[in-house]
């Protein structure tokens, strides 16, 4: 994460009311973060979910829009992480899009939406707050397949609170001394910046049974700037671009079973991520108003992640928790991070829900 690497310019970080006894404790929270930073080549450095399914428009920015069973969503997202260091890692999105202009295009349509994330890490309040827009078209291909393109812009500002550090300068062999010079040079405690991420995806869904869908996206395709201090001869603080790609599907076994595998890949600079899994719908009530969502995922080299959910109507629920399977499962007491998506898929009022055709596999209702 962007927001380890922060950290970690400053040699030697802790609470500012950290004595001797601080020091060693210090020690360990920047072993956790720099084995975030180095271990297995830490997944990924921006922000991301475990959930990256629920959390479509950031996965890719062509999804926007791309709702086979619905006209409009909105969606929520929470994420805690590293519980055993002092100030864990906190990070919430909100999300919404829409399908619009539907009676320009026979047989296309355009997304819009947008997307507010906030996240705050460790003891010095290091916050990021971004937000985007996002459009996409989507055009049908015969009567089974639909191709997407789409692109976000958004602005981006991350800040820290630099009263609440101290640094190894300021240690005099007993306490850190913080009238002491930090010896960091800091430009500014807060920056902003102009973010642009573009994608492109397909689906197809050759029966009722079957549906299938990928896509490509890349991140931070302007590189912008990012640093708190000032620039320096060879050291280039630009945002390294992030490429995502991913592929699911939704296959109905049965009127109680529709399971749904999927895969996520990202990389950035040398930092890869690699998930893959399922999670089942079990139809409750044999109309499909009631549902019960179970499933597991791997990030390799990091962590198994059961999640379990339910939904109601338009109305879907879920939970995953991270089981820590690397090297810091020891620092971190096996906790790892706790994650929750709450989704609501709509109708304009002009239709009924009962008469909207879907592309997705559905139970009957």
């Amino acid at each position: 994460m962007t927001t380890v690497m922060q950290f970690c310019k400053c040699p030697n970080i802790t609470s500012r009311n950290a004595g001797a006894a601080g020091k060693g404790f210090s020690v360990l929270t920047l072993l956790v973060l720099l084995q975030l930073m180095f271990v297995n080549g830490v997944r990924s450095q921006d922000l991301h979910f475990s959930q990256f399914f629920n959390s479509p428009l950031t996965t890719n920015p062509a999804n926007t829009g791309f709702l086979p069973e619905s006209d409009y969503r909105i969606g929520a997202q929470y994420r805690t992480q590293w519980t055993s260091i002092p100030v864990p890692f906190k990070t919430f999105r909100i999300f919404g899009d829409a399908q619009v202009f539907r009676d320009r295009f026979e047989t296309g349509w355009v997304g819009l939406g947008g997307v507010i994330l906030r996240d705050v890490a460790g003891s010095g309040n290091l916050i990021s707050t971004k937000i985007y827009g996002s459009a996409a078209y989507h055009q049908m291909i015969e009567n089974t397949g639909l191709l997407s393109a789409g692109f976000n812009i958004g602005w981006a500002n991350k800040r820290i609170d630099l009263t609440k550090f101290t640094f190894d300068n300021q240690w005099n062999g007993k306490f850190f001394d913080v009238s002491a010079p930090s010896g960091e040079v800091f430009a500014n405690n807060s920056i902003s910046y102009l973010d642009v991420q573009v994608g492109l995806n397909y689906a197809w869904f050759p029966t009722d049974d079957i549906y299938v869908h990928g896509g490509f996206s890349a991140h931070h395709v302007n590189r912008p700037r990012e640093s708190f201090f000032n620039e320096r001869p060879g050291y280039d603080n630009r945002i390294p671009a992030r490429y995502i790609g991913f592929a699911d599907a939704m296959i109905k076994l049965n009127e109680q079973w529709i399971i749904s595998p999927a895969a996520y890949f990202s990389t950035q600079a040398k930092a890869t991520e690699l998930m893959l899994g399922l999670h089942a719908n079990y139809n409750l009530t044999g109309d499909g108003e009631q549902q019960l969502i179970g499933g597991v995922y791997y990030r390799g080299g990091d962590a198994f992640i059961p999640m379990i959910g339910y939904q109601w109507k338009n109305v879907r629920f879920m939970f995953s928790f991270d089981a820590n399977t690397s090297s810091l499962k020891n620092a971190t007491n096996l906790r790892g991070a706790t994650e929750f998506a709450l989704m609501y898929n709509g109708y304009y009022s002009e239709y009924n829900g009962d008469m909207r055709q879907s592309l997705c596999p559905t139970f009957a209702r």
